[in-house]
């Protein structure tokens, strides 16, 4: 995938790619390989792409987009009909259109939410498990419609954010069946062979979707593609677990779409924009800010402030870019009233606003009847900031964690709540979208964010690099950096504030604002926290850049003074793997499947052990789970002349949607005993 080249719509890239010869198709790869390496001029709305010496192709983009197949021209011979237009749609990015048809308009105009995808930045985003927070669902067994559904749709009223009860068109059933055919078929080969013709497919499917009604899906299929393609151009930010939940979100969004009725279906199908609702009068609080940098292209800054009775609300300022303007949009002006406050400073001040819109993720609407100016602010240690950090820990976590349940509800999530249940970017976010996560999700509610007070007491490095370790209330915290871009400083704050636990104040403490990482191990990744030198300051770690300065003093030997102000450090664990069930055992064939294909799980191996292994450990169902995949994908039947008939790809992709369903839920239930939690129950599947 090329970033130098524009963004072209779904459709198109189905279209060039389906109009191919099968002599061509086959070539496809090749092509697209080939431009990868080739000149790009930009002259205004039209880039130009050099095939060879002597031929140029022409893409335009009148609003920063290819809409159509006519806006690919190429100069060769053998045009329209040649190999070149559909390699360079294959190679641009994905752009992320909206439908042409909203459900409900929205009355202020509005950025692409990057983390719907979410493509969580913040995330974006862009998959069902960054899918907008709702509250914490029953338990039900997994891939199965809840008993009450239907019921629950009957009664639920009328109403814009209320839809009478109804079932899936013959449209969207169809959409959904052509969803699920094509992301079997990806899984069927894999990242690795699926190539230019199998993502056009895909493409081809959520296109059928999203003119369908079912932004959600479209904009999860879209990321499985832009996955597919970093994991094919080895690109330092692909990352196999994107990839499998988005395959995961488009394999399980088919599956109940097609029976779900009445709320369920409307959160199923997502929403192409948010409905923005009068709020009245808000007296908002900088909390902090934070840069937003999605797979799909999205890139700036979500300024997160709270009102005096704790609830979440975003400011955010996110267009298509790169890293460069994640990290420069911070010092932009934000987009509400006639303020000239930056979002670095409002991150620290407060705003008055008249007239406010928010939507139901507590995203602040910025149409012409808004006002707003600047207002004091106060430090994390007042009030009314200070009762985010007073909500137990326990309590954060059974919050996040049931807020990443599902998406059933999602045209229920409230804009506020109390600090327990405040309004979130997506990865979807991510993500996607509302996108991603974060794509076709609503973006984040912030029920995910962690305000903790932590004792920095060592470090712990890991496969991606280097943990902070912290205690909190008694527990061994992993603190990660947000992003690894060399762009932001999060990695080199975190390096700064590895020395606080290596002699320069040891034992220090401080007050931080991380988002949980659902893992086996209490972590979390850092988002801000208080300056070491001035606990009523903080520091937004993905944008604002610590200096030696700002740490304490190191103490100076035979300083009495110095060695009787050092807390010592409390007693810590290794930080060693728990000895609990081994997960991932499954969870590695997961994976294994989505990047190799179905053949990596049909050769001879360790399967019958590792299911022992896991019967062993209580884990009958992972046991299962786990032969039912092999036993599908070494399955092939063979016709009365011997010859080997195609593979069940539909049965093969049901196998693997259970284990990976099963190992995420396991994953969360992990997560939740590590920090001493209550276990959510897990909504339907």
């Amino acid at each position: 995938m090329s970033p130098l080249l524009p963004p072209v719509d779904p459709s198109v890239t189905a279209q060039l790619v389906a109009a191919l010869t099968p002599r061509l198709r086959k070539r496809l790869d090749a092509g697209v390989a080939k431009l990868a390496g080739r000149p790009v001029a930009r002259d205004g709305d039209i880039v130009r792409l050099a095939v060879d010496d002597d031929t140029d192709l022409e893409l335009h983009a009148p609003d920063g987009i290819v809409t159509t197949a006519e806006a690919i021209r190429c100069g060769c011979l053998l045009a329209p009909d040649c190999l070149h237009r559909a390699a360079a749609a294959s190679a641009a990015p994905v752009a992320e259109m909206p439908d042409p048809v909203a459900e409900i308009p929205d009355p202020v105009a509005e950025i692409p939410d990057p983390v719907a995808e979410i493509p969580d930045p913040v995330a974006g985003e862009p998959s069902l498990t960054k899918a907008p927070r709702t509250a914490p669902p029953t338990s039900a067994p997994a891939t199965t419609l809840p008993a009450t559904a239907a019921s629950a749709a009957d009664d639920a009223p009328a109403g814009p954010d209320h839809p009478a009860p109804e079932s899936a068109t013959p449209a969207q059933r169809t959409a959904a069946a052509a969803l699920h055919d094509a992301a079997a078929a990806v899984l069927e080969a894999g990242a690795d062979g699926a190539g230019a013709v199998l993502q056009a497919e895909l493409l081809r499917a959520a296109h059928t979707a999203r003119l369908a009604g079912l932004p959600r899906a479209a904009g999860r299929a879209v990321a499985a593609v832009t996955a597919l393609r970093a994991a094919r151009d080895a690109d330092p930010a692909h990352r196999l677990g994107d990839l499998t939940t988005a395959l995961r979100d488009v394999l399980l969004l088919a599956h109940r779409l097609p029976e779900a009725t009445g709320p369920e279906l409307a959160g199923l199908r997502g929403r192409v924009r948010q409905p923005y609702t009068p709020d009245g009068s808000l007296r908002l609080y900088g909390l902090f800010a934070e840069p937003v940098l999605t797979s799909t292209g999205y890139a700036g800054t979500v300024t997160w402030t709270a009102d005096a009775a704790g609830r979440l609300y975003t400011v955010p300022d996110v267009a298509p870019g790169g890293a460069e303007r994640a990290a420069g949009s911070a010092d932009r002006a934000v987009r509400i009233g006639d303020t000239s406050l930056t979002h670095r400073e409002l991150s620290r001040a407060g705003l008055a606003v008249s007239g406010a819109t928010v939507s139901p993720t507590g995203r602040l609407g910025a149409g012409a009847g808004v006002r707003a100016v600047r207002a004091p602010g106060v430090s994390w240690h007042a009030e009314p900031l200070d009762r985010l950090w007073t909500v137990p820990v326990a309590e954060q976590i059974a919050r996040a964690l049931a807020g990443d349940l599902d998406v059933p509800k999602a045209k229920d999530t409230d804009s506020g709540g109390d600090a327990g249940t405040a309004g979130q970017a997506g990865h979807a976010g991510e993500a996607g979208d509302g996108t991603d996560q974060p794509t076709a999700q609503d973006g984040r509610d912030g029920r995910d964010l962690l305000f903790l007070d932590v004792t920095l007491i060592g470090t712990v490095r890991e496969a991606a690099g280097e943990c902070l370790l912290a205690d909190c209330d008694g527990l061994t915290v992993r603190l990660a950096a947000a992003h690894d871009d060399p762009a932001l400083p999060d990695r080199e704050n975190l390096r700064l504030l590895a020395l606080l636990a290596h002699g320069r104040g040891p034992g220090t403490r401080l007050r931080v604002v991380a988002r949980l990482t659902p893992a086996p191990l209490p972590r979390a990744v850092l988002l801000a926290a208080s300056r070491p030198t001035d606990p009523d300051a903080h520091v937004d770690l993905g944008l604002d850049r610590l200096r030696r300065a700002d740490l304490p003093a190191e103490p100076t030997a035979g300083t009495s003074g110095d060695a009787g102000d050092a807390r010592p450090a409390p007693t810590v664990q290794p930080a060693t793997a728990p000895g609990e069930a081994p997960v991932h055992l499954l969870r590695r064939r997961v994976h294994q499947a989505a990047s190799g294909g179905r053949r990596v799980l049909a050769f001879p191996g360790s399967k019958e052990s590792e299911a022992a292994r896991l019967r062993r450990y209580g884990l009958g169902t992972a046991g299962e789970l786990l032969t039912a995949l092999h036993a599908s994908a070494a399955e092939r039947a063979r016709d009365p002349f011997g010859r080997l008939l195609p593979a069940d790809t539909g049965r093969f992709a049901t196998a693997w949607l259970g284990a990976a369903v099963y190992t995420e839920e396991v994953d969360r239930a992990l997560c939740a005993a590590a920090w001493g939690a209550s276990s959510p129950g897990l909504d339907s599947r």
